[in-house]
């Protein structure tokens, strides 16, 4: 979504994503065609010149109740145009040191078919990530809350310092 409104104001987009599945979504948004998608993860971009590099995705997070990883909490129901009501929820399948596997489950109330799918996160602590930043050749602007769930989740500001203002 961030990708398609940045693209939509003129700006050149590239947007990378490991789920094949998400990338066919996104393409087939209105607007997806100004958008270079690119399947896989930062190891798989070609050399850019970019202005930006943004992540947005649950790249950095801490599991502090694995009772939230559950149906109860998860569950919620989205009317999908021309599909209907399809009801998902999440389900901790294990976690081991920073790795966390899940599965996403999704059920389609016309026809009852349920779909599933297993992902497996690595949640990094906010040390590790400044410490990677640097070693990238970024310096650590600011750490900021994410809006959406202070104290969990992390907003890094970087610059390369040759572009630091």
């Amino acid at each position: 979504m961030f990708a398609l409104a940045l693209a939509e104001r003129g700006i050149e987009v590239v947007g990378v994503d490991p789920a094949a599945a998400a990338l066919d979504v996104a393409r087939g948004k209105p607007g997806g065609e100004r958008v270079r998608w690119i399947h896989g993860d930062a190891t798989r971009l070609p050399p850019l010149a970019a202005d930006l590099a943004t992540v947005t995705g649950n790249a950095a997070q801490e599991i502090v109740d694995p009772e939230e990883w559950n149906r109860e909490p998860t569950y919620g129901v989205t009317d999908v145009p021309g599909v209907g009501a399809v009801g998902c929820w999440a389900e901790l399948l294990d976690v081991s040191g920073p790795l966390v596997t899940f599965r996403w489950t999704c059920v389609f109330a016309a026809d009852g078919q349920t779909l599933g799918s297993d992902s497996t996160l690595c949640f990094r602590e906010r040390q590790g990530i400044e410490v990677e930043l640097a070693a990238q050749g970024y310096a650590v602007e600011d750490v900021r809350d994410a809006p959406d769930r202070p104290g969990r989740k992390f907003v890094f500001v970087a610059r390369r310092p040759e572009t630091a203002s």
